[in-house]
């Protein structure tokens, strides 16, 4: 086992060597169409698409690769959030404020930031298509965008969240709801939902219900709480190994779970949730509830559909092993916004990263990128105020794990690791 350093996923932990440190491209891949040099800040040798953790990463590396004048990243948002700490911030164990950094700061120096919203992208032109009209040119593109929240797409949301009662830990605005609704849980049902979408960090949706169940225990109110885990997938996890762990939590803690069952309503006035049965469409029930957490349908981000780039269904189509591009050669992409068959986690950006760095150095130097992504990616199970289940897998869901012990067990020390090592080692080492 490789010495352990920092991989995160909603916060995670893998060998050093993700942290720290592709199928095969026919030789024309090299002969890359390069658009002309265009005036100062109409081009960059490298320009990142996104602010989130995977496009800060990669600004850093090529910083390094090429300079940071030849490097810009576009992003509209003045704040960075490491969203992994939302499932204790939902909680209560964390504030949000320990989330956020001003984008500014996070930004390596000397890497150009150009405050702007992507609205088009040229793939065969080199170039995107920026706000007001404006258009920058590049030799390579990293394309990390991120997912889109759809709250829109259940009916009643997003302004049932005017109302107490609910919450939802995959927004900043949204995310402090959940924990006034958990503290102000009376009696009755308190529901937890994973959409029919993709979603990110996939073990969020539950990790929320695993606290609240924890907190009403020692508030005395669970014997007057319902648990249901309502989810439109068909398992607990992907991972057997780690879903046999949490039927065993669940069964434990009279946790109930309906399986294929999907939000699509609700009626925030009334605390009534509608979902869809999807082995029977069309066929719905309705639930009353004290507290709900929505887990919002997910997609690809809107500049993306019907984008050059991007696959049928709006997400970034590239290999899953290089992370470069099937169809433009100097175009890249990492993290949720790809179509890579892996969990869409904060861990598998940071694995992501150092391939992608390596696939990116490779082609710059006309060389075939050799180093590989075995798809891994993590999640920290939060299954209470002091207990974490590890999770890390690859593409085919087997585990991958770091640690010469059972990870599937309840460990106090990797609550620690999840709640106070890794948001340190985020802000200090992945994004650097």
């Amino acid at each position: 086992m490789s010495a352990v350093g920092a991989v995160f996923s909603c916060s995670c932990l893998r060998s050093g060597v993700w942290l720290l440190k592709p199928g095969m491209q026919k030789m024309s891949s090299f002969s890359l169409h390069t658009a002309a040099r265009c005036a100062a800040r109409d081009y960059y040798e490298v320009l990142v698409l996104g602010g989130g953790a995977g496009g800060i990463a990669m600004s850093a590396r090529m910083k390094r690769r090429v300079g940071a004048e030849n490097v810009a990243v576009v992003e509209p948002s003045k704040t960075h959030y490491y969203q992994p700490l939302w499932t204790l911030v939902g909680a209560g164990a964390k504030h949000l404020a320990a989330s956020a950094r001003p984008m500014g700061s996070v930004i390596p120096s000397g890497v150009a930031w150009i405050k702007s919203q992507v609205v088009a992208l040229d793939p065969d032109n080199n170039s995107v298509w920026l706000e007001n009209d404006t258009r920058v040119f590049y030799k390579y593109l990293i394309i990390a965008l991120g997912i889109s929240l759809h709250y829109e797409k259940i009916k009643g949301l997003p302004e049932g969240f005017n109302h107490p009662k609910i919450g939802s830990n995959y927004s900043a605005q949204t995310v402090e709801k959940t924990w006034r609704a958990l503290q102000d849980f009376k009696e009755g049902n308190a529901i937890f939902t994973f959409p029919n979408t993709p979603v990110k960090c996939a073990g969020a949706p539950q990790k929320i219900m695993y606290l609240s169940d924890a907190y009403l225990r020692k508030t005395g109110k669970r014997s007057k709480a319902n648990f249901m885990f309502n989810t439109s997938l068909g398992v607990i996890f992907a991972v057997k190994k780690y879903a046999d762990a949490l039927l065993e939590i669940i069964k434990d803690r009279n946790l109930d779970v309906n399986y294929k069952c999907n939000l699509i309503e609700v009626r925030a006035d009334k605390q009534e949730a509608v979902f869809e049965n999807l082995d029977k469409p069309g066929s719905t029930e309705v639930y009353q509830y004290e507290m709900l957490h929505v887990t919002p349908p997910m997609g690809p981000p809107a500049v993306l559909i019907n984008s050059p780039v991007s696959d049928a269904n709006g997400w970034v189509d590239v290999d899953k092993e290089t992370l470069q591009h099937k169809t433009y050669p100097n175009v890249f992409g990492i993290g949720d916004c790809t179509n890579l068959p892996t969990s869409k986690t904060a861990a598998a950006v940071a694995a992501q990263s150092g391939v992608l760095d390596k696939t990116i150095s490779l082609i710059m130097n006309k060389k075939f990128p050799v180093k590989k992504y075995d798809g891994y990616t993590s999640c920290p199970l939060v299954t209470g105020y002091n207990k974490v289940i590890l999770a890390e897998f690859d593409y085919n869901a087997q585990p991958l794990e770091t640690f010469p012990i059972d990870q599937s067990k309840e460990r106090r020390t990797m609550y620690h690791m999840k709640a106070d090592m890794m948001p340190l080692l985020y802000w200090n080492a992945l994004l650097k």
